[in-house]
Parts: C-alpha cells; structure tokens; sequence
C-alpha cells in the first residue's frame, strides 16, 4: 500500500479539495480547545476528558480511615495466612492477629460465612463479627496497640525484675 506522501506527489492540493479549502482555523473545527463539549466530543472523550459535575464529596465526618476485613474473606484466607506465616494453626483452631499483619486491619466485620474456629485478635470488631466467630466456637481477643514509651518501659521493669531475681 502506498504511503499519503508519495500518494500525493505531484498533487497541488494533496487531497483536499479546492485551493480554498484548509485555510485557517474553520477548516478543522476551531483552535485549540473549541467544541470539546460540542463538536469534538468524542476526541475529547476517548482522550479521558468529561465536561460538567460528575459524582459527590463524601463528607469528611463519614469518611474512616479504618481498615476493614469481613469474616468470609478471612475465613477464605486463614490457610493461606499460615502458609504465609502470619497466623498459626494449633489443633482446628486458627490464630490471626490483625493488627499486626503485613498490611494491618483495623476492625472486624460481620459479613459473610465462617466455617472454621479462629480465635482473632483486632483492635476494633463489629457485634455481629463477635457473636459469629463465638457461635464458630471461636473467640475475640482485643488489641491494644501500645506506644513507642510504653514499650520501653515494659523492657526497663522486665530488665530490673530479672536482675532482681538474679540476686
């Protein structure tokens, strides 16, 4: 197939039209931005650009930051968890710690089908997350995060009491 350019040599007006066509900006719909909204709207569109007010804003009162999971998910994926190593299996019983995970959970919710006993520990559950995983023979353990100074001060008191019982 031929290209446009050798197509044309030899043409004065290379297809298009009278020597009058092509002159200014009338011949292509306007410059720059003209008729996005109206003439060149499928241009603009499958670009990605859209005219007008799409949506609403949250209200910053309702939006939580809290990262959540729903006990099917979790139930879905306590085996690969101790695949993984972030949780334990002893006997039937799956232990998870949320809150501290690769990616940590901030609150359990109650949606979805448990079929196995987890005993999970998470800062934040939903009651019908507690009655579910305790009708499963499970059961919640709370989490209480603790600050950097909390955590020295246990270490300093867990250090005297050894030296103490040293002597």
């Amino acid at each position: 197939m031929k290209k446009n350019v050798t197509k044309f040599r030899g043409s004065r007006t290379c297809g298009g039209g009278t020597h009058k066509n092509r002159r200014g900006a009338g011949s292509r719909g306007g410059h720059g931005n003209a008729g996005n909204d109206k003439h060149h709207f499928v241009r603009n569109f499958l670009q990605g650009y859209t005219f007008g007010k799409h949506g609403f804003k949250r209200p910053q009162k309702v939006i939580s930051g809290q990262s959540i999971v729903n006990l099917g998910e979790l139930d879905e994926m306590a085996q690969q968890l101790v695949l993984d190593g972030e949780a334990q299996k002893e006997g039937d019983v799956y232990h998870i710690n949320l809150a501290e995970l690769e990616y940590p959970i901030d609150k359990l919710l109650g949606t979805g089908r448990v079929t196995k006993s987890m005993v999970i520990t998470v800062a934040d559950c939903s009651n019908r997350a507690r009655s579910r995983i305790e009708e499963a023979g499970g059961r919640i353990e709370d989490y209480f995060p603790q600050e950097p100074e909390q955590v020295e001060q246990i270490e300093q008191i867990e250090q005297v009491s050894e030296s103490a019982q040293e002597q």
